[in-house]
């Protein structure tokens, strides 16, 4: 099903495009400076998710954090890469490291949900 552009989809595309990493909601509302629905973002962002624009990451303060797709064309990189969190400036970037381990016996991994925190290069700098 085809879905409709609108006002608020273009815009939180533009930001998360400029901004190259991934972001909150709220960081994203901030970055928008218009008055729109908190409903109408997350729903747009868990369609942009759904379509695979977007991938969500749960950092490792519970947030969640919305990132344009740009290797989740290879689908074992897709949800399977570490993300790195700033302290400082509070957005996180998809680094391009593939996760590799082997789980103890007996497991089955789905999935991997891997936070590095610190500072980033840029507020470091």
């Amino acid at each position: 099903m085809e879905r409709r552009n609108t006002k608020t989809k273009e815009a939180v595309l533009e930001v998360l495009s400029k901004t190259g990493k991934a972001m909150s909601r709220e960081a994203i509302e901030n970055k928008i400076q218009t008055d729109i629905n908190r409903a109408t973002v997350y729903r747009v962002l868990n369609r942009f998710c759904d379509d695979g624009i977007l991938h969500r990451v749960v950092a490792d303060n519970g947030k969640q954090y919305f990132a344009i797709c740009t290797n989740c064309e290879d689908k074992a990189m897709a949800g399977n890469h570490f993300h790195f969190r700033c302290l400082n400036c509070e957005t996180i970037e998809c680094l391009p490291i593939p996760v590799d381990f082997t789980p103890p016996s007996g497991y089955l991994v789905s999935g991997v949900n891997c936070v590095l925190s610190g500072t980033c290069k840029d507020c470091a700098a």
